[in-house]
């Protein structure tokens, strides 16, 4: 009897912050005409730098799981949701394309204002999924997928809206690289962002560390 009365709790609490969160994007200084200065669906990489879109996506096409969700409101506050739980909200390779859908989904959206980018349950995301890392198979393979993700979080960072990230749980790894993608951070208490890779013997390869950096 105690479990749903903790999954009510955790519910009540979720909507609370997604409450905070939506103040913060009524209530931010943040000036869109400023964000509307970089070049909105540009991407980092193209072909002139050895990168083929089309053959990343179909590699990372092999490898399914969770999903990206996109909830857009009435009051031009839309709600992007990393939906992959029982891997504490892991990108697969899947996630990554759905995650490039709907940023260019945004990007045309005109009545939109605001963006919260949120994990399911009770974590927010503990970034990639390392059985899909360890299938790319070679080198190449892995700095692809890198400038593939480095493209999509660059285009999320200049969406003409303003976004934060919530954070409840842990946004390890990756997933505290997507949090830098965003104008704001709201944190519950008991939450942490780590950038875990170095425990890894890696760096961050989504273009987190030079946003941590500005």
């Amino acid at each position: 009897m105690s479990v749903p009365v903790r999954e009510t709790s955790s519910n009540n609490g979720m909507e609370s912050k997604q409450e905070m969160a939506r103040s913060l994007l009524k209530t931010s200084s943040v000036s869109i005409r400023t964000k509307l200065l970089h070049k909105t669906g540009v991407s980092l990489y193209d072909t002139s730098h050895g990168f083929h879109e089309e053959v990343v996506k179909k590699k990372l096409q092999q490898f399914p799981g969770g999903s990206v969700d996109l909830q857009r409101e009435d009051s031009g506050i839309g709600i992007l949701t990393l939906n992959n739980p029982s891997k504490m909200n892991a990108f697969s390779g899947v996630m990554m394309l759905q995650l490039l859908e709907r940023v260019i989904e945004l990007e045309s959206w005109t009545e939109g204002k605001g963006l919260i980018v949120r994990g399911a349950k009770s974590t927010f995301s503990s970034g990639s999924d390392l059985n899909a890392v360890k299938a790319l198979g070679t080198p190449e393979d892995g700095v692809a997928m890198s400038m593939f993700m480095q493209n999509t979080l660059t285009r999320l960072m200049r969406l003409p809206l303003v976004s934060v990230a919530l954070v409840q749980g842990r946004a390890m790894g990756g997933g505290a690289e997507v949090t830098t993608a965003c104008d704001f951070r709201l944190m519950t208490r008991e939450s942490e962002i780590r950038f875990v890779h170095k425990e890894m013997g890696i760096v961050p390869s989504w273009g987190g560390a030079a946003r941590l950096v500005n």
